[in-house]
């Protein structure tokens, strides 16, 4: 056993293009370190809809050079295979570690098949990425980014001409071609003959953002801004200045790109301390609100001083906000958000006289929404511009809240008071997640079958009205893994997270609330609920 492990290990390592992999690697087998060897070659990093994303390191189950143009060779093959093998494959990338070379190796890999390919000129906005694919005219795009991951993390993610991300069959068509990549010696990689694009994309890009805000609205409110140590700024100060908004004050330690993350234990907004810099230059410059992207800046968060603190709003707040400012622009088409975010959309839709559609988590299925003019996601992702771009994008997001925040203060108001209004209309819809990071995959798989053999009847003292297995999926919905408990006043839905070793369940409940004195009630009410449904969910998951 060990001997075939070494074995597979030194076939690798004859390969392997990358000097600090290879160092790393040979010290594995000098060292007869047959645990971490194991780990590193007990299979391979599986390509799926969210393309690769793993640790950095040699191997197989790691991300480097070797897997990503393997990854690569398997996209040309699948283009070619689909007649598309003299398309155009544009390709962008973060400031991670590694991110820079991954981005070229594609672009030689792309050559070296016969496909013609442009890099952007350098680490951009994944928002930028998703634009150039349809602006270009491209078949394809890869975005070189691990978005929110730990610092150790890279990833691949793949866009089709659709400017979207791929979603089944494409993912199982592409990772087979992947798997028929014997040797890369097999795979040619020219030193030249793909082009680094100029800022016209970029300029192209930026010239979009304008046209989320509407003419001659008001643009005063003041922002603290950080970029989360990604590649965020210098993209949201160009959008900002163009709209005409106070420049942002920024967060200076998270300002630069860095790929170590030094000032935060995870990279995204919504960990415990990521906001805490952020927060403290608020209370120095007393702005309208805060402003995070997460380090690719496809994601946005909002924060506003609540009482005598600030706050992060949660991504289903941001996102009903969103919707109200634009149904009271007037704007016609499909709202859309993931199963997982709140059913407050569906009301304001239906309310506006919009159309509504619900779809599997993940921008690559709101993305493909017939007609959709707004949709978003409860994990801080919006998208805004869809005929721009068909993905989310923390840039535009960012002008549109901060479009609202300035209408709001014309009158005397802020964000706060505009979410009191939606909740006397609508209900106060409260949301809160119960997330279960761990070592141990097999502890998620547990879960998951002990809820399915025994699903819980009550929960926060509410019956469960409907328990669904979305596996078998729905009336309009595709199979997918994860429970959704329908239940009198609140829901539930369980799902292993597609992209962290993380069981993630979300909540919602909703309260009505007759008049604005009610609110407070409401709220202690709502909190109460949240809490009960959290505790007897963890002890019926047995987590």
């Amino acid at each position: 056993m060990h001997d075939e492990l070494i074995a597979r290990a030194q076939a690798w390592l004859a390969e392997d293009p990358d000097a600090e992999t290879r160092e790393e690697l040979a010290k594995l087998i000098d060292a007869g370190d047959h645990a971490e060897l194991a780990a590193r070659f007990g299979g391979t990093l599986q390509f799926g809809t969210a393309g690769l994303r793993g640790e950095l390191g040699a191997g197989p189950m790691r991300m480097n050079r070797s897997v990503v143009i393997r990854a690569a060779a398997g996209l040309a093959a699948y283009l070619k295979a689909r007649g598309q093998g003299d398309g155009l494959v544009v390709v962008g990338y973060d400031a991670r570690h590694k991110s820079a070379d991954f981005a070229r190796d594609t672009a030689a890999v792309m050559t070296g098949a016969g496909l013609r390919a442009a890099v952007l000129p350098r680490p951009l906005p994944t928002p930028v990425l998703a634009f150039a694919i349809r602006h270009l005219g491209a078949v394809a795009g890869v975005e070189v980014t691990a978005s929110h991951n730990p610092p150790r993390d890279n990833g691949y993610k793949v866009y089709l001409g659709d400017g979207s991300q791929i979603v089944p069959p494409a993912d199982a068509g592409i990772a087979a071609e992947i798997d028929a990549v014997t040797t890369l010696t097999a795979v040619p990689r020219p030193d030249s003959g793909w082009e680094i694009l100029d800022e016209g994309v970029l300029n192209a890009y930026l010239a979009r953002t304008d046209a989320v805000l509407s003419a001659g609205s008001p643009r005063t409110a003041r922002t603290v801004y950080t970029a989360m140590h990604g590649v965020g700024r210098d993209v949201l100060l160009a959008a900002f200045a163009r709209a005409g908004f106070p420049a942002p004050e920024l967060v200076a330690e998270q300002a630069d790109p860095d790929p170590d993350f030094p000032t935060v234990a995870f990279p995204n907004p919504e960990e415990p301390g990521a906001m805490d810099l952020a927060f403290a230059k608020a209370r120095e410059t007393e702005p309208d609100l805060v402003i995070a992207n997460d380090p690719d800046a496809d994601r946005c968060a909002v924060a506003v001083k609540d009482g005598s603190d600030w706050r992060m709003l949660r991504g289903d707040e941001v996102g009903a906000l969103l919707a109200t400012h634009l149904v009271r622009r007037g704007v016609t088409g499909t709202f859309a958000e993931s199963i997982v975010s709140s059913s407050l959309l569906g009301r304001i839709a239906e309310k506006a006289g919009l159309p509504y559609e619900e779809t599997l988590t993940g921008f690559k299925w709101i993305a493909r929404v017939d007609g959709l003019r707004y949709g978003y996601e409860e994990a801080l992702g919006y998208c805004v511009d869809p005929e721009g771009v068909r993905d989310k994008d923390g840039i535009t997001a960012a002008l549109l809240i901060t479009e609202l925040a300035s209408v709001l203060k014309a009158e005397g108001r802020t964000l706060l008071d505009l979410l009191d209004d939606i909740a006397v209309e609508h209900g106060l819809h409260a949301t809160d997640q119960l997330s279960v990071r761990v070592e141990d995959l097999s502890v998620i798989a547990d879960a998951m079958r002990r809820l399915r053999e025994e699903p819980p009847t009550r929960l926060a003292g509410l019956p469960v009205t409907r328990a669904e297995d979305l596996t078998r999926g729905t009336d309009t919905l595709p199979p997918t893994d994860g429970l959704r408990y329908t239940l009198d006043g609140a829901r539930v839905i369980v799902r292993p997270s597609g992209t962290e070793p993380k069981l993630k369940c979300y909540l919602e409940v909703v309260v009505p609330v007759a008049t604005p004195t009610d609110l407070p009630t409401a709220r202690i009410r709502a909190k109460d609920l949240l809490a009960a449904l959290k505790q007897d969910l963890s002890t019926a998951a047995g987590i």
